[in-house]
C-alpha cells in the first residue's frame, strides 16, 4: 500500500511503512520546504499551520503539521507557505502582516498567513454577519501563539482584510 498527496501541487507516492513520519518532518527533510516552522512541537502552538484539502471537499482545512502523521494524508493536497506568494509578490495577507508590521522574528508567522487565507477563503463563500466578525477572527488565528507582538497587529491587519471580504470585495487567494 502507500500514501498518496500533493505538497504546493507536487505528487508525492511513499510506502505505507513511512506513516508514522510527521508532515513537518516530510516538508523539512525530504523537500527541504523550511517556511512551515517547528515550534513547540506538540501542536500548540500553531506555527507549523498548512493547508489540507481533502477531497471530495473543496474546503481548505488548517492543520498541524508538527503532530500530523503521513498517514492521515493519503489523497489530500497540502499548501505549505511557499505557495502563497505569486511572482515574488506578497498575496494580500503576507502584505496586509507587512503593512501592520504583524511580526517582529517572524518564526509565528507562516502559521498566522495559512490560518489567515484559509479563513477569509471561507468567508468569501459564507459571509459572516458584522456583528459576529470578531469572533469568527478569534476562531480562525485566536490560538496562535506569538512571542513577539502580542497579536493586537496580526488581528488589526487581518480584520481590514475580513471586513472587505465580508462586505464583498474579491481578494485573492
Amino acid at each position: 500500500m502507500t500514501i498518496r498527496f500533493t505538497v504546493n501541487g507536487m505528487g508525492y507516492e511513499l510506502p505505507q511503512s513511512r506513516g508514522h513520519e510527521t508532515l513537518l518532518d516530510f516538508l523539512h527533510d525530504e523537500l527541504n520546504l523550511t517556511g512551515t516552522k517547528l515550534c513547540c512541537g506538540i501542536g500548540v502552538c500553531r506555527a507549523c499551520t498548512v493547508q489540507v484539502v481533502k477531497p471530495p471537499s473543496p474546503a481548505a482545512t488548517p492543520v498541524i503539521s508538527c503532530s500530523t502523521a503521513l498517514s492521515t494524508l493519503d489523497g489530500t493536497r497540502v499548501s505549505t507557505i511557499e505557495s502563497v506568494a505569486r511572482d515574488g509578490r506578497p498575496d494580500p495577507v503576507q502584505q496586509a502582516f507587512l503593512d501592520q508590521f504583524a511580526f517582529q522574528c517572524g518564526y509565528c508567522a507562516p502559521g498566522f498567513v495559512m490560518a489567515a487565507r484559509m479563513f477569509l477563503s471561507d468567508l468569501q463563500a459564507r459571509p459572516v454577519p458584522p456583528q459576529e466578525l470578531e469572533a469568527a477572527m478569534m476562531e480562525a488565528i485566536g490560538s496562535h501563539i506569538c512571542r513577539c507582538t502580542g497579536y493586537v497587529r496580526y488581528f488589526e491587519a487581518l480584520r481590514s482584510l475580513a471586513e472587505a471580504v465580508n462586505a464583498g470585495e474579491a481578494i485573492e487567494l
